[in-house]
């Protein structure tokens, strides 16, 4: 049941009701991708949190409720709501929710179809499970941060991407999804373990393989996707741009050959490691002769693998991410859209990142079916 105040939502996870557990990083993000989809997303937060933020581009779609979790009125309000709910997401350190007596054990009996998502960097168990951490160091260990930077340099934190976002609200989501699915056919729910570190282990795997058939070194800038290979990097236009080129493929390569000019005793240097430094000179020598805008007029929609690299400013004024609809302005913000695309169900922005909390009682009675 809606109210005017609650509007349909849109979108293939439409009927879905997860509770969030305030916090930072991959949760809220998994739950904004949730939300994007149609899910109803509740989230739990401190009484003392400010609200009002429209700039919260990660906190949009959702209703927020303002309770004291150690407060034993506000547990049973939570419990209530949960028995009601789909899935919970929390990204406390483990044995938090247990010692608020919200843990998995305690809220099955309340409601065994619930998928309960749990976000951590370090997982549910291990010797480092307690420890504090943050996506830097989830990536170190996971190996991927070492293969990150120039050669001879040290390494590169990818922003927060790889961790954070890559290896953990999309493996939450994936995981959450799946879990629901599988209650769906059980009446049974169950835990989803998504720890940071698993996942970026996960997203190396490719690296990995390469790794064992000796295809990949240890050594950053020195393998063909961590820029080591001329044909697949970035390189500096004359007015200080830059641009991306990543033709792997032979006859791309040709093609950028052809279409830069690259003198003709290297056009057959793509996989002659003892030439990649005269390639790469080469290279870089023909794209210093235009601007970044004259490249992309010659380059830009060929199969030379070309793209412009822009700023975050610049993105959204691009024609591509323009036709696509990749930026969508909601209240006088610019948000980025959902993603991926659903030819039947679109999803939608359900809304910008609440300025006020809504009481529990509001929430329960919707869910209630009142």
């Amino acid at each position: 049941m809606t109210t005017s105040s609650h509007p349909a939502r849109v979108g293939p996870l439409a009927g879905l009701r997860v509770v969030e557990f305030a916090g930072l990083g991959p949760g809220p993000f998994a739950c904004m991708l949730l939300s994007d989809m149609g899910a109803e997303v509740i989230r739990v937060d401190r009484p003392d949190a400010r609200l009002g933020n429209r700039n919260d581009i990660i906190g949009r779609g959702r209703q927020t409720v303002l309770l004291d979790l150690k407060d034993p009125e506000a547990n049973t309000q939570i419990l209530e709501l949960l028995a009601k709910a789909d899935v919970l997401v929390e990204g406390f350190r483990p044995g938090v929710m247990e010692r608020l007596g919200l843990g998995p054990d305690a809220v099955a009996q309340r409601n065994p179809r619930i998928v309960y998502g749990r976000m951590t960097g370090w997982g549910q168990q291990g010797p480092l499970a307690h420890a504090a951490g943050h996506d830097i160091n989830y990536i170190a260990l996971a190996g991927a941060l070492a293969a990150i930077g120039e050669p001879g340099g040290a390494p590169v934190p990818p922003l927060n991407l790889v961790g954070d976002y890559g290896g953990g609200s999309l493996y939450l989501v994936v995981g959450i999804l799946a879990a629901v699915l599988e209650a769906r056919r059980s009446g049974q729910g169950q835990v989803v373990d998504a720890a940071i570190c698993d996942g970026v282990v996960s997203l190396m795997s490719l690296f990995q393989s390469q790794a064992l058939l000796g295809r990949h070194t240890e050594e950053r800038g020195s393998n063909p996707l961590d820029g080591g290979a001329p044909y697949y990097g970035v390189y500096e236009t004359v007015d200080g741009g830059y641009v991306s080129l990543g033709p792997i493929e032979p006859k791309f390569f040709a093609l950028l050959c052809e279409k830069i000019d690259l003198p003709a005793d290297l056009r057959d240097a793509q996989n002659d490691r003892a030439r990649w430094p005269a390639l790469r000179d080469a290279i870089a020598s023909r794209i210093k002769v235009r601007t970044r805008a004259q490249w992309c007029e010659l380059l830009e929609g060929s199969d030379v693998c070309f793209a412009p690299v822009l700023p975050l400013s610049e993105a959204a004024a691009h024609p591509h991410n323009q036709a696509r609809g990749n930026f969508v302005e909601l209240d006088g913000i610019l948000h980025t859209a959902p993603a991926p695309r659903f030819s039947r169900t679109p999803s939608a922005i359900q809304g910008p990142a609440p300025t006020a909390s809504v009481a529990p009682e509001e929430v329960l009675q919707r869910w209630r079916g009142v």
